[in-house]
């Protein structure tokens, strides 16, 4: 993680955040950022027991979690049950004394042509994708109004609309640009309650495990580590919610606003190019010093 070169630092610390799909990657790099500050976190995910090819189960998070300084709540929940979503939120509500933050990290991609996309796997991208996300935003809404600085989180991309992002993969693309569509209607519409509805997404490949089965690991040299999605969502998690909502924010762009200049120590291999994610919008240049040698 990177120091942050700001007038203060905000803290996370007694805030409880519930964040889906938070037993590996992005989403377990978020919670322990927020950890660090003694924040609690729920983590409501559905792999409870090791899964053969991917790290990481709800309890190992957990312990992950309490080891880097928060207080753990693990939950395992399939987000694609609207009762398994209301009883998760109500416990985590029960257990901390409310819910602040909400971060749907939870996500599905088979990044497949229309011919090659089964049923089945285009409805298990839409189930969590989109719908996973508006039914564990609409779960967190009531408990949200009651909160001091109240935030939800998108793991999804700016809604950039060129064809060259969708034809590849039709079903991922409009699953996955559903969630940024979330943002974008429910920033308006709890303006007034003063909960901020935002979007992150990263420049660059990020080093997951899921990296790893789509690139296998010699892709995972030429990505940046999920610290630099935990340290950029602290970042947005951390600023007043009726000041900043609505918005689609790029890990390293929102990074350079918090004064980082120094992009390489998130890299795993410096050395390397590194890989241009998905959805990039391309009038929207990186910070000075943010991509390296990236193509």
């Amino acid at each position: 993680m990177a120091e942050l070169k700001t007038p203060a630092s905000p803290s996370l610390a007694g805030k409880t955040l519930f964040i889906t799909g938070a037993s590996r990657g992005i989403g377990l790099a978020i919670a322990k950022r927020a950890a660090a500050d003694g924040a609690n976190v729920a983590i409501a995910a559905k792999t409870d027991q090791p899964h053969p090819k991917l790290p990481g189960t709800v309890h190992t998070a957990a312990a992950e979690i309490e080891s880097a300084g928060g207080h753990a709540l693990p939950i395992v929940c399939d987000i694609r049950d609207e009762n398994a979503i209301e009883a998760a939120v109500r416990q985590t509500a029960g257990h901390f004394g409310g819910i602040d933050i909400c971060v749907n990290n939870a996500s599905a991609i088979s990044l497949t042509k229309t011919p090659d996309t089964p049923a089945k796997r285009y409805d298990l991208m839409h189930q969590i994708n989109g719908r996973g996300t508006f039914l564990v935003s609409q779960a967190c809404i009531p408990y949200l109004k009651q909160a001091e600085n109240p935030h939800v989180l998108n793991l999804s991309p700016p809604l950039d609309f060129q064809p060259k992002w969708f034809a590849p993969h039709v079903a991922y693309s409009m699953a996955k640009y559903n969630m940024s569509l979330c943002v974008l209607g429910m920033a308006e519409e709890f303006r007034e309650d003063g909960i901020a509805f935002n979007a992150l997404w990263p420049r660059t490949g990020i080093a997951t495990a899921a990296i790893d089965l789509i690139g296998g690991k010699e892709l995972r040299e030429h990505c940046r580590t999920a610290d630099i999605m935990a340290d950029a969502a602290h970042v947005i998690l951390t600023r007043p919610a009726r000041e900043f909502s609505g918005q689609f924010c790029m890990d390293d762009r929102i990074l350079a606003e918090a004064g980082v200049t120094d992009f390489s120590v998130y890299a795993v291999d410096p050395s390397q190019e590194l890989w241009p994610d998905f959805f990039v919008p391309d009038d929207l240049p990186p910070p000075p010093g943010s991509m390296g040698d990236a193509r």
